[in-house]
């Protein structure tokens, strides 16, 4: 059976707000539920005012009193109400009681639906600006599985009748998007947006599911996320999936590790476990809550021009293959990261990184842009509970080792460095595999790609064969060349 909702070209071009709405209720086909928790129904606002809702609304609710609540949806363990957990239990729920409710054989081209989002808006001082999770499972055919949408978003306006309003028009764009959008998902996640200015409204997290979006790998998503603008930072887990950044970096000691893991090397490992062994030796930092993320930033991957999407999903997979957390992030500066962090926590922080990256860090062309220049970065970066855990270097030639004892910033940044590597903020991993800092991801990169011998050794047991098994890097297009050439 073909899908039933392609439409009229009248609505090609971009609608309004009323006309997406008027055009969901003018197809009798679609029929479904609105459940809507906390920011009054201001989605379902929208298809009884553009007309000709009786069609599509089977049923309209907020329960609003958490008792009663519960008493529908059931009990959340952690007892909190905003929540993907609570989000996906009205959407069962419904779209359950539809599937009762209606007689299939008396409506056998109905498409059903259900929308549901769960809302904390602004708080009554203002310091808390709110955020809330939204989604749809739907059908574009009677007799298919059902897919989904489901995002998280953070409010940025000060308002919480201005926040009732931009999520009233980001349920209709979901809506409308999962119906008429759903073979583009790139254009879909886009549209989200239309009407509503990226100022007002974050979406840092977002997962499809379902039939119509078996081909959808929701890392590249998520890095739509950032490339559009609609948010700073997102986060993938080992399994692939989009994890909302709160859930594991609230109240969290955090260690992160910035790097282009391209692919991941015995050097990056070994950083990896010698900072977080010291890392967790730290006084007030417990294993069981501590967080170790992996960072890569948008602009390391531009650094070979235009995104490759191909080369940035290389990458993820072999990291979650490795059954690490991905974050990539929109911060150049590292001062922008920590401030990220502090969002969610006020453990500890660390940072791993390499001579060279400490080196940048006191660079001061990086905060030409900020009024306090490297003074107000600097107080934004070591004010917190932070410390940075330095890998050494080593001259190939020389064979001089460099560390935080005879690192060389500019002339008129010894001071400053000196005041924080004498007050405990830098310190050396001393514990490192001296035998392999000659290692370098460029140089084993350049052997993927031209099928050379040797680079299995560079990497970490069982990564070589990760890229092998997976085609990574540019694998397989070497073993190609090495075919045709035989």
């Amino acid at each position: 059976m073909p899908d039933m909702i392609k439409g009229d070209k009248e609505f090609e071009n971009i609608p309004s707000i009323r006309n997406k709405a008027l055009r969901i209720n003018l197809n009798e086909n679609i029929y479904g539920t609105f459940a809507e928790i906390g920011a009054g129904q201001e989605t379902v606002r929208n298809f009884f005012r553009a007309g000709g809702a009786s069609g599509t609304i089977a049923k309209t609710m907020s329960a609003y009193d958490k008792d009663f609540s519960d008493a529908i949806y059931g009990v959340e363990e952690d007892s909190r109400y905003v929540t993907e957990s609570r989000l996906k239990k009205m959407l069962n729920h419904e779209i359950n009681l539809i599937e009762e409710r209606i007689v299939r054989e008396k409506h056998p081209d109905k498409l059903f639906f259900a929308y549901a989002n769960t809302v904390a808006t602004i708080d009554f001082a203002k310091k808390y600006k709110g955020h809330g999770w939204l989604g749809i499972r739907y059908q574009t055919k009677p007799d298919e599985e059902y897919s989904e949408v489901i995002l998280h978003i953070r409010f940025h306006e000060n308002d919480a009748v201005a926040q009732q309003i931009t999520l009233g028009i980001l349920g209709v764009n979901l809506i409308y998007g999962a119906y008429y959008k759903y073979d583009q998902p790139r254009k879909l996640l886009r549209y989200l947006y239309d009407h509503i200015d990226k100022d007002k409204i974050e979406i840092d997290t977002i997962n499809f599911s379902g039939p119509k979006f078996e081909k959808v790998d929701n890392r590249l998503m998520s890095l739509q996320l950032i490339k559009n603008g609609m948010t700073d930072a997102v986060m993938f887990g080992p399994d692939g999936n989009n994890i909302l950044p709160a859930r594991i970096l609230y109240k969290k000691n955090i260690l992160a590790l910035r790097g282009s893991f391209r692919p991941v090397t015995k050097v990056n490992i070994d950083m990896y476990e010698k900072s977080c062994a010291m890392f967790l030796e730290e006084n007030r930092v417990e294993k069981e809550r501590t967080e170790v993320i992996f960072e890569i930033t948008l602009s390391n991957l531009r650094a070979e021009g235009e995104i490759d999407e191909e080369d940035f999903m290389d990458r993820a997979k072999l990291l979650c293959s490795l059954g690490h957390t991905v974050m990539i992030s929109n911060f150049q500066e590292y001062y922008k990261l920590v401030e990220y962090f502090s969002r969610y926590t006020k453990m500890r922080l660390g940072l791993a990184m390499g001579v060279n990256n400490l080196v940048d860090i006191f660079d001061e062309k990086y905060y030409r842009h900020l009024s306090g220049g490297i003074l107000e970065a600097f107080g934004k970066l070591f004010f917190k509970d932070l410390k940075v855990y330095l890998y050494p270097m080593r001259d190939p030639e020389t064979g001089e080792y460099t560390n935080s004892e005879n690192l060389k910033v500019h002339p008129r940044m010894k001071e400053l460095y000196k005041f924080f590597k004498y007050n405990g903020k830098v310190v050396d991993i001393k514990d490192f595999n001296k035998d392999i800092l000659n290692i370098f991801s460029r140089e084993v990169l350049s052997m993927i790609e031209n099928n050379e011998d040797g680079w299995e050794k560079m990497l970490p047991k069982g990564v070589s064969d990760i890229i092998k098994q997976k085609h990574l890097f540019s694998h397989q297009d070497s073993l190609k060349t090495e075919i045709a050439e035989k």
